[in-house]
């Protein structure tokens, strides 16, 4: 298993992948100095109104009654038709490749619901990614602590790449796409998780006077949930957050839908998580592979990204909304999702029978 693991560290480190300082496995430990910022939690050029004023309007931005307005949706949809309409299109496209799945959770395995801990998926969508996952390599890609999206998986032959990529490890079972006895684990953050624990209870603690607030533990990542707050009350929900954030200048603010992120400021995201199990599975530069990357939120557009720069496989976008993406193909629903994924495993075992 080690020499695996090794194996498939030092190709990643040649091809520059990752570097040497973001990569880590069980019982080691390895300083992540990378940086990479999206928000300046301390930006002296920029005066405390003026950058929460910015954050609340990035926070209305994520929020689909705050969605862009495109002058033409139907030119939007052109440019991102329906996965399932242009089905026969991917699959032409797929001809003759391995297919992989990358499967986004929240809003896309399962609805968005207000309380975070109650975002089960459904039996038959359970089904149907048990299916999905003896057909191709599959992974699941949250935002989520890995530990936290199993319990809501409940599937051993998946990958589950959680914390926003930043803590992966392969299938319990279902020996198909990896080397014998070889449990992949990678956590390229593993040196911040006593700075994240400190970072969530100062959270808890200063969020008590908003109502609605929900912060999440998810372990390389604390998650401060906004769905069920006053939008009169995001700029002090903002401001409560920037006076915890201030004091950690190795920490950065990223968001999602309604939530804000406080993730450890590395080079590493689902982008990356995207290119490591790519990696890790043997299908790095390699013409004859088609990753299918299905996600709903901003973080996994790092992913769409990662696809259309290099031109192989195709990113799908769930949203009932037009906005800006990478991905090629939406989707508008969890539904929809399971839709396509069924048609997936079942032109795969009509293939098999053939």
């Amino acid at each position: 298993m080690v020499r695996f693991i090794e194996e498939n560290i030092t190709k990643m480190v040649e091809t520059n992948i990752i570097s040497n300082s973001e990569v880590l496995y069980e019982g080691n430990t390895s300083p992540a100095t990378k940086v990479l910022q999206d928000f300046k939690i301390n930006d002296e050029n920029v005066g405390r109104g003026g950058l929460i004023r910015s954050w609340v309007d990035s926070m209305r931005a994520c929020s689909p009654t705050h969605l862009k307005s495109f002058n033409n949706h139907s030119s939007w949809i052109r440019e991102h038709p329906s996965a399932l309409n242009m089905f026969e299109e991917i699959l032409l496209a797929t001809e003759g490749k391995q297919i992989v799945m990358f499967l986004d959770y929240d809003g896309t395995l399962s609805p968005i619901v207000d309380d975070p801990d109650r975002a089960f998926m459904s039996k038959k969508m359970r089904s149907t990614v048990r299916k999905l996952a003896t057909c191709f390599p599959t992974a699941i890609v949250s935002g989520r602590c890995r530990e936290k999206v199993y319990s809501f998986v409940k599937l051993t032959e998946l990958y589950y790449a959680g914390s926003h990529g930043m803590d992966i490890k392969g299938p319990e079972q279902g020996p198909k796409y990896k080397k014998k006895n070889q449990s992949l684990l990678c956590q390229p953050a593993t040196e911040f998780l006593p700075v994240i624990d400190e970072v969530y209870k100062k959270l808890v603690e200063k969020t008590k006077s908003i109502s609605g607030a929900i912060v999440e533990n998810n372990k390389f990542c604390a998650s401060v949930h906004f769905r069920c707050v006053d939008e009169n009350k995001w700029s002090d929900l903002a401001l409560l957050v920037r006076s915890v954030l201030k004091n950690y200048p190795k920490l950065m603010l990223t968001q999602g839908r309604k939530v804000l992120e406080i993730r450890p400021i590395i080079k590493w995201d689902k982008g990356k998580a995207l290119e490591f199990l790519l990696e890790s599975l043997g299908y790095d530069n390699r013409t004859d592979v088609f990753p299918i990357y299905i996600g709903d939120d901003r973080t996994d557009e790092d992913a769409f990204k990662i696809l259309r720069e290099k031109r192989q496989g195709l990113g799908i976008l769930v949203s009932k909304y037009a906005k800006e993406t990478n991905a090629s193909y939406s989707l508008q629903d969890p539904d929809e999702v399971m839709d396509f994924l069924e048609r997936l495993v079942e032109w795969k075992q009509l293939r098999c029978e053939a």
